[in-house]
């Protein structure tokens, strides 16, 4: 037997009749898709219900932001899909001072004339990383392929086999190479790779060594990769750069992540980084060393097509200026603070949170994330609620982010703040 909807079709108002009671410019077409639906759901045997209240609804979706700040509880420290690294508070005040009106943005102000963008940045890094100079693009990715460019179009590159690695989305460095218009020469094999082999596979036509930090994998076993010292002195010896693509890009001391100062005392010519994983900024692609190869990124007609926005520089200048005293660093870089935060003062928050909500507290562990330390394991705490809340606390404002996990759902207390736990147990008692 087939249900019928007690609502027929000419039983639907029109859409000036739907949309006469509501002043928004936006009624109109919202009433539109209403009725729509509506009559999609009357033929298939479903009554769609209150229109005006549906009408309601619809108008207030399209008036709401859709990027929207969340709460962070998966324990995944930069969760690429939560958009990575939270800004420092100096950072956000940076930004907002630069965004409210004009800025000397591309303006010097001592001469009175053009400046460039880049003064804002290049010199605090150049004192931070030991570089000649410095350069800063949209994002990690747009650096890569701005040096390759710049410095290798038409010629050849020479990468290790095991270092060819795809990070989030597809991206692989291959690609960036074909696209960049330099000639991939693979070296050595998926787990062993020594500076002997790119000496020999440099030919005349080779114009750069290109190391790639193995940032979202490790290998283990029997592996063999040649130190970085190693390939730089491969490099002088061939008289061609060696670019060091660290990805994530440290600029304190980390377990098993090289720090970008390292790189370039151990030769690198070039080294490439994120300003929005470890160091815990914006998102930018950074790129240090020698001044003369900087210039020439600088001056490739790529380097504006990716070039960073006012915004993004003032939240990278007022995160990178955190790192003249590195203690400061720690204590308000949010990424940087989870990282080194002890476990009894995670387990606190969880507790806080359990007893506020009924929830119980769980040992679990969490990650960094973003294609940075990808063995790190981080003891956290977390709160453990009902598994049927995950999906009204996604709806709820702010959204509230765990994860499912034998049939519970688990709030990670590491990448909850002191004053982000009121506001996860608020959300948790609301979608009860």
């Amino acid at each position: 037997m087939t249900y019928r909807a007690s609502v027929e079709l000419r039983d639907l108002p029109s859409v000036d009749e739907l949309a006469r009671d509501h002043p928004d410019p936006l009624a109109v077409a919202a009433a539109r898709e209403v009725l729509a639906r509506a009559r999609e759901e009357i033929r298939a045997g479903v009554d769609p219900g209150d229109l005006a209240e549906r009408l309601g609804r619809a108008l207030a979706a399209a008036r709401a932001p859709s990027l929207r700040r969340v709460l962070n509880a998966t324990g995944v420290i930069v969760h690429t899909n939560l958009g990575r690294a939270p800004l420092p508070a100096a950072a956000l005040e940076r930004v907002a001072d630069a965004a409210r009106g004009y800025s000397n943005l591309e303006y010097d102000l001592a001469e009175g004339t053009r400046g460039s963008r880049q003064d804002h940045v290049s010199a605090i890094l150049r004192r931070l990383t030991g570089a000649e100079a410095a350069i800063v693009v949209n994002n990690n990715a747009g650096a890569l392929l701005l040096a390759l460019s710049a410095l290798a179009e038409g010629r050849d590159v020479v990468v290790s086999r095991g270092e060819l690695i795809e990070i989030g989305d597809g991206f692989r460095i291959p690609d960036v190479l074909a696209r960049s218009g330099a000639r991939l020469v693979e070296v050595g094999t998926t787990n062993r790779t020594r500076a002997s082999d790119y000496e020999r596979a440099a030919g005349d036509g080779a114009a750069l060594l290109l190391r790639v930090h193995q940032s979202n994998f490790r290998l283990v076993g029997f592996t063999e990769r040649p130190a970085l010292a190693e390939l730089a002195a491969v490099a002088r010896r061939l008289g061609i750069p060696l670019l060091d693509d660290l990805g994530s890009g440290a600029l304190v001391d980390l377990p098993d992540e090289p720090t970008v100062q390292q790189a370039l005392a151990a030769g690198a010519d070039l080294v490439a980084f994120s300003g929005d994983k470890l160091l815990g900024g914006p998102q930018a692609g950074i790129v240090v060393g020698r001044a003369e190869l900087v210039e020439r990124l600088r001056r490739h007609p790529l380097h504006r097509a990716l070039r960073a926005d006012k915004l993004a520089l003032a939240a990278l200048e007022g995160t990178l200026l955190l790192y003249l005293e590195p203690q400061q660093a720690l204590r308000e870089v949010p990424v940087l603070r989870m990282l080194h935060e002890d476990a009894t003062a995670v387990r606190a928050r969880a507790e806080r949170l359990a007893t506020a909500v009924g929830g119980e507290v769980e040992e679990t562990v969490a990650r960094v994330g973003g294609g940075a330390l990808p063995l790190a394991e981080l003891p956290s705490y977390a709160c453990a609620v009902e598994e049927s809340l995950a999906a009204p606390l996604r709806a709820h404002e702010p959204p509230l982010v765990g994860i499912v996990r034998d049939g519970r759902m688990l709030l990670d207390c590491r990448t909850l703040s002191d004053e982000e736990v009121e506001e996860a147990a608020a959300a948790v008692r609301g979608c009860r």
